[in-house]
Formats: structure tokens, C-alpha cells, sequence
């Protein structure tokens, strides 16, 4: 029974019910009227629209992110790569280098050495020259004065000035 009060109530217009049910069915009326449910059905689809585009903007964005990533790693695997073959070929080229500078450092020392050794072998020659030539001079010095000590006059004097000649030549 209270439903057929209120249904009572509802069509009674000294009733306070009567007349909001009266301002509510106006403010739907009025807003049927001036076609606002149709303006925010167009406003929500915008924006569901909109929503939509950013959504596959921020998929497109994140495709092109993903893309970006794997072409840095790509190139960054690529730079450990070549990174790894300079220092490769620098090791190979510092090897190279040190071989080829104890090569030319034996090489040069070993130069060096026949030059010494050759130098004291002329510095011996020279030596061994010198002492002969001293000798010969020693020698003939020394015959010189036994032979005018034994030999005189003008034959001997020609004597010894032919055998120092001729001793000369054969001692050099």
C-alpha cells in the first residue's frame, strides 16, 4: 500500500513530489530539446577519438622506440666489434714494430761489433806496421853502425848505403 501512496502522491499537484517530477521531466525535456545528450555523445566520442589516436601515436612511438634500440645495439655491438679488432690489429702491428726494432737493433749491433773489430784489427795492422818499421829502422840503424865501424873508405860508404836501400825494401 505505501506504493499506491506515493503513485497517488506523484499526481497530487499540492504535493511537493508532483511538482519535482514536474522539474524533472521539464530538465529532461529542455535537455532533449537543445540536444545535449546528442552534444555529449559527440563530446565523449571525440574524446574516445581522441584517446584512441593518442593510444596509437604512443603504440607508433613506442615501435619506432623499439626500432631506435635495436639499431643502438646493433651499432653498439658493431663499435665493441671493430673496437676489438684495433686493438687487435694495434697488438699485431706492436708486435710487428718490437720484432722488427730487435731486429734492426741486432742488426746495428752486430755492424757495430765488425766495425770495432775491424778497426782493431787496422789499429793492429798499424801497430804490427809501425813496430816493424820501427824495427827496420832499429836494425837498420844498428847495421849502419857496425858495418862503418868495420868497413871503411869511399866502397864501403856505397856498400851500406845499397844494403840499407835494399833492406828497406824488403823489410816494408
Amino acid at each position: 500500500m505505501t506504493v499506491d501512496i506515493a503513485m497517488v502522491n506523484l499526481l497530487d499537484p499540492k504535493d511537493t513530489y508532483f511538482w519535482t517530477a514536474l522539474a524533472l521531466l521539464g530538465f529532461f525535456a529542455i535537455l532533449a530539446y537543445f540536444k545535449v545528450p546528442d552534444s555529449i555523445g559527440k563530446s565523449l566520442d571525440a574524446r574516445a577519438d581522441a584517446i584512441r589516436k593518442e593510444l596509437d601515436d604512443a603504440r607508433r612511438m613506442r615501435e619506432e622506440a623499439q626500432q631506435l634500440l635495436a639499431d643502438y645495439q646493433r651499432r653498439s655491438k658493431e663499435a665493441e666489434e671493430e673496437a676489438r679488432e684495433i686493438v687487435a690489429a694495434a697488438k699485431r702491428e706492436a708486435e710487428t714494430l718490437a720484432s722488427e726494432t730487435r731486429k734492426s737493433l741486432a742488426e746495428t749491433l752486430e755492424r757495430r761489433t765488425k766495425a770495432a773489430e775491424e778497426k782493431i784489427s787496422r789499429a793492429e795492422a798499424q801497430a804490427v806496421s809501425e813496430v816493424r818499421a820501427a824495427a827496420v829502422d832499429v836494425a837498420l840503424t844498428t847495421a849502419e853502425k857496425i858495418l862503418r865501424s868495420k868497413v871503411t873508405g869511399s866502397d864501403a860508404d856505397a856498400l851500406i848505403e845499397d844494403s840499407i836501400r835494399d833492406l828497406k825494401g824488403r823489410l816494408n
